[in-house]
């Protein structure tokens, strides 16, 4: 099997953040229509009600599209060509029961066929491979995980 390569990788990842604040700006502005709408069309405390909601709707798509522009600002941090000697962010980890991609949080990605976590280095797994290098293992959900390559 043929593991992709970096840039293929960031290449879906970013494909993957461009597509989460698309949806999430499309969101925003059918919120913001609907809060148009809503003044429009009704009056006493169903309007206040509603708009409200609506106004709580937005504030949390609001929340998302920063988080997504950050997850993005990540991406633009890692330097595709750059290969690690020991598990930093943008490394690519090969183990003996999964690949990972140190990045942002978005989970499993299929690249070229091939199944690829994408994991935060705060997250849980990211903290354990954060520091290691080439042949040094970890346990992970009671796996005992060698790491065979990093790039």
């Amino acid at each position: 099997m043929e593991i992709p390569t970096k840039r293929e990788i960031v290449d879906v990842c970013f494909e993957h953040v461009q597509s989460r604040i698309q949806e999430i700006n499309k969101a925003i502005d059918d919120a913001q229509y609907a809060l148009t709408e809503e003044t429009k069309s009704s009056a006493g405390d169903k309007y206040e009600t509603s708009r409200e909601m609506i106004q709580q709707d937005l504030n949390r798509y609001q929340s998302q599209l920063k988080n997504a522009n950050a997850d993005k600002n990540v991406l633009l941090q890692i330097d595709p060509d750059l290969h690690h000697e020991e598990v930093l962010l943008g490394s690519v980890i090969t183990t003996n029961n999964a690949i990972y991609f140190l990045s942002i949080s978005i989970g499993a990605i299929t690249v070229s066929g091939t199944s690829i976590f994408v994991v935060s280095p705060a997250s849980p797994i990211g903290q354990v491979l954060l520091g290691n290098k080439i042949n040094d293992t970890f346990e992970f959900n009671q796996k005992k995980n060698i790491i065979l390559h990093i790039r």
